[in-house]
């Protein structure tokens, strides 16, 4: 394999795409890529991914290299060398088997992952699954103990938007959010739900053309364009009441409420939307099980476990809807479409009398042709 091109580094792989320019080669120190950031590397136009770190640490089975590998991205995994001292960004290198290069000399090196690769050491995550399921559940319960009247007492404040009696929306920035909101899209123009989004779940609401009503989040994944589009705030602050996504609110000379609370921005959302009387509270992208909170770093999902038992009465969670709406078209259904188009014509061929009588003509100039 060889390959040069410039590169783009960053530590975190979130805020890396926001910057990388097509075809550079991005340079991350990000364990166990999960398939949400791989995702966003490829929507970023990555030319090849140098890893620092293990792609496939073995604690458990995320799919992000492969994502990658299936697009025909290469990935040089757990890089020996620092190149987050030797390297700028727009600094060109050459790749060459796993070898990087600058100005002529191998500055660092590190494994070829191919799509094979990946595939026998997510065969052994899988054998270290159960330990893992095991230690999660343990995490959860204990923090549960723990955050239990964090949670179901929080305090939450007053807003502007009024959420009482109406169907609410929260959307995600999780995997396959695009499919999922694009599957409920018909939804969303028919009832007109209050939209929430959490962090970059926003920016996914203005892609398909729908204007968030609450924004909640850490802030730290939502574009600046999403903040700025007249949109209600809301910061979501460690229990101690740390904010530091309030300072980019206020770089942006914009104003915000804060919710102090442990667990995520999502299970807030929905706490909010529960607490202000919603009719309804549909969930798009959100993270429901052990390996969407491995992937985002978190020992256990206690917060969510309290929140959904809290708010379940009024929870629909629309994660993998797409997959039972299945609108491909096969043979079968263009075979339907040509028929049912022909019904009136023939209708209109039966009813009509210019048709009729041409019809007639015809049968009578066939008999005449056939002797009869």
């Amino acid at each position: 394999m060889q390959l040069c091109g410039k590169v783009r580094l960053g530590v975190k792989t979130k805020n890396l795409v926001k910057s990388l320019v097509p075809g550079e080669i991005a340079i991350i120190n990000h364990q166990d890529i999960d398939y949400l950031a791989a995702q966003s590397l490829l929507e970023a136009g990555v030319k090849a991914v140098i890893n620092v770190s293990a792609s496939i640490s073995g604690k458990y089975p995320n799919l992000g290299p492969q994502r990658i590998l299936a697009a025909g991205i290469p990935i040089i995994d757990q890089v020996e060398g620092n190149l987050f001292q030797l390297l700028k960004n727009g600094d060109q290198i050459k790749i060459i088997d796993g070898k990087i290069i600058n100005s002529e000399q191998i500055i660092a090196s590190g494994e070829v992952l191919t799509y094979e690769k990946a595939q026998v050491k997510l065969n052994k995550t899988r054998d270290n699954l159960e330990n893992e399921l095991s230690k999660f559940i343990d995490n959860t319960l204990d923090y549960a103990k723990k955050e239990k009247r964090l949670i179901l007492d929080l305090e939450i404040p007053s807003i502007d938007t009024n959420l009482e009696d109406r169907d609410v929306l929260i959307v995600v920035r999780g995997k396959d959010y695009r499919q999922d909101l694009e599957a409920v899209s018909s939804y969303i123009k028919q009832i007109k739900p209050i939209l929430i989004g959490v962090d970059g779940g926003a920016d996914a609401l203005l892609e398909y053309g729908f204007q968030p009503d609450i924004i909640i989040g850490d802030m730290d994944s939502v574009s600046d364009k999403a903040l700025k589009s007249d949109t209600e705030l809301i910061v979501h602050a460690y229990p101690d009441g740390t904010a530091p996504g309030m300072k980019r609110i206020k770089k942006l000379n914009l104003q915000a409420q804060r919710i102090p609370a442990p667990g995520t921005s999502e299970d807030i959302a929905m706490l909010l939307a529960y607490e202000k009387g919603a009719e309804l509270i549909v969930a798009v992208g959100t993270h429901t099980h052990m390996i969407d909170f491995l992937e985002k770093g978190r020992p256990g999902m206690a917060s969510t476990f309290l929140v959904r038992l809290k708010v379940g009465n009024k929870l629909v969670d629309a994660k993998g809807v797409n997959k039972l709406y299945n609108t491909r078209l096969q043979p079968k259904h263009f075979a339907q479409l040509i028929i049912a188009s022909l019904i009136p014509i023939i209708v209109i061929m039966i009813v009509s009398p210019p048709i009729n009588q041409l019809l007639e003509l015809l049968i009578i100039k066939l008999k005449f042709s056939l002797g009869f």
